[in-house]
């Protein structure tokens, strides 16, 4: 491993990232309750998802103007970019919701959310790890299983908005949320994909 004392901050910042992610996921999940004030909560993830951009551009002028990085500074870029892309595609999902007025939604939709709440949790756990990456095998896997797991949500939740239950106006906005969400949940096995790789060139 090529550490020097600097690359400390490179793991601070995916920490807290990742935790900031936790904190986004946490109040999507908060939107699914049925007295929820999804507008309020919607405004609460835009800042946090300001504030997952502002630790992205922090890892980004780290690299910059770090000589030597703990791991590759593709495999740095590669791991800040795809935690940014989980946190825009949960602010997507509330915004779409807000938007769109979609009420109730099916079921099937809160399994998903505990899909991304379960995987944001694992991730968060995770970073704090990061520094020794051949230990995280559990994590990439879980990750992964949890991703399997979502397509099968994803499925169901599909049938049944297709089922005749909706009108086709619903149809397209309960399907626009129920795809942000699958992308979301693929972007967590991206990030799990992306620690397994450093680990392997780590090793």
């Amino acid at each position: 491993m090529r550490f020097s004392p600097r690359d400390n901050a490179f793991f601070d910042l995916f920490e807290a990232d990742a935790r900031n992610l936790r904190d986004g996921v946490r109040l999507l999940s908060e939107a699914l309750a049925s007295d929820a004030d999804r507008a309020d909560l919607a405004v609460q993830l835009k800042e946090v998802e300001h504030q997952g951009d502002e630790h992205t551009h922090d890892i980004i002028r780290r690299v910059n103007s770090t000589f030597v990085t703990p791991f590759d500074r593709e495999d740095i870029y590669r791991l800040s970019s795809a935690l940014d892309d989980v946190l825009d595609d949960v602010d997507a999902a509330l915004d779409l919701m807000v938007l769109y007025r979609v009420g109730e939604l099916p079921s099937g939709v809160g399994d998903l959310v505990d899909v991304l709440a379960r995987a944001a949790e694992l991730t968060a756990e995770a970073m704090p790890r990061l520094r020794t990456p051949s230990e995280l095998t559990d994590y990439w896997i879980e990750v992964n299983r949890l991703e399997n797991q979502a397509d099968q949500d994803y499925r169901r939740l599909l049938a049944r908005i297709f089922s005749g239950e909706y009108d086709a106006l619903t149809v397209h906005k309960l399907k626009d949320v129920v795809d942000t969400l699958e992308s979301a949940v693929d972007g967590f096995e991206t990030v799990a994909n992306i620690v397994e790789q450093i680990a392997i060139k780590e090793s």
